[in-house]
């Protein structure tokens, strides 16, 4: 007499709750609409604005058509491939680096205090010196290869993510772990079904941001000696005053940079499928 009842009541509520989570998908996908729409109109208007802004002659800026052949010309003779191809060869080693060496320390500043306390100290200190300035020592201690042009990126990438990170362990909620504690699991389970979790949105987010100081931390680590990249382009074409090409490399930098950053994007929608969205 008892299971009837309870099995006409999950069957009962069963059609609303598949509806809600059908009207909760149908408004994700109109509100993803509406940001590409949004996002293509903004993209519409930046052009126009920067062409106005050379059909002015505004500080001799050149204009998008001007950038365009430009590109194409690079492309043409493979230069502008080459230096894509290795500047992202070098974003993508520091990043991957850094990002691997912050998340599990910053796991071990969040979930033990002793590391905490030997660990913190030196990240805070590190976080207040700019990147930029640790090239002198690069170039003194590692030479003017392609290891000290990584080391600046990766440091870049690990003092913004380790933070992330750390503030994603401290700020789960207790009642999770005490429940999951109540419930019989021990540290090791309670890490790994309640911590890791709870954490992934903020290691995310640390990503997406260390992904940005290591493409903005790029230009200036080319200048250890790059023979190739789109740092040393620029750096060419600021000599010969060719801001059209300076421009094509910014564009490039963007475009990559704003195609990974959706990548993250698109991979946080996917892990943290639990958490409420607007």
């Amino acid at each position: 007499m008892t299971v009837t009842p309870r099995i006409m009541k999950t069957s009962d509520a069963s059609p609303t709750a598949s509806s809600q989570a059908e009207r909760e998908r149908l408004r994700q996908r109109l509100v993803r609409r509406k940001l590409l729409a949004l996002n293509l109109l903004s993209a519409l208007l930046g052009l126009a604005l920067w062409w106005l802004a050379s059909h002015l002659k505004l500080a001799g800026l050149p204009g998008p058509q001007e950038v365009g052949v430009k590109a194409l010309e690079l492309l043409a003779n493979g230069q502008l491939f080459k230096d894509a191809a290795a500047s992202l060869q070098r974003v993508l080693l520091g990043f991957a680096i850094g990002t691997m060496l912050a998340i599990p320390v910053g796991f071990l500043m969040g979930w033990y205090t002793v590391a905490r306390g030997l660990l913190e100290p030196y990240v805070q200190f590190f976080r207040t010196i700019p990147p930029l300035a640790m090239i002198p020592l690069a170039i003194v201690f590692l030479g003017i290869g392609e290891v000290p042009k990584v080391f600046v990126i990766t440091l870049a990438a690990f003092l913004v993510s380790v933070i992330s990170t750390y503030q994603g362990v401290v700020n789960v909620d207790r009642v999770l772990i005490n429940a999951a504690r109540v419930l019989g699991a021990g540290d090791a389970a309670v890490f790994r079904r309640v911590v890791i979790p709870a954490s992934t949105p903020f290691i995310l987010v640390g990503m997406r941001t260390g992904l940005g100081a290591a493409w903005s931390t790029l230009v200036a680590a080319e200048l250890i000696a790059a023979q190739e990249g789109l740092g040393h382009r620029m750096q060419q074409a600021q000599v010969y005053y060719d801001l059209a090409t300076i421009f094509v490399a910014l564009v490039t930098i963007g475009l990559m940079g704003l195609l990974m950053d959706r990548m993250l994007l698109w991979l946080d929608g996917r892990l943290t499928t639990w958490q409420e969205r607007r």
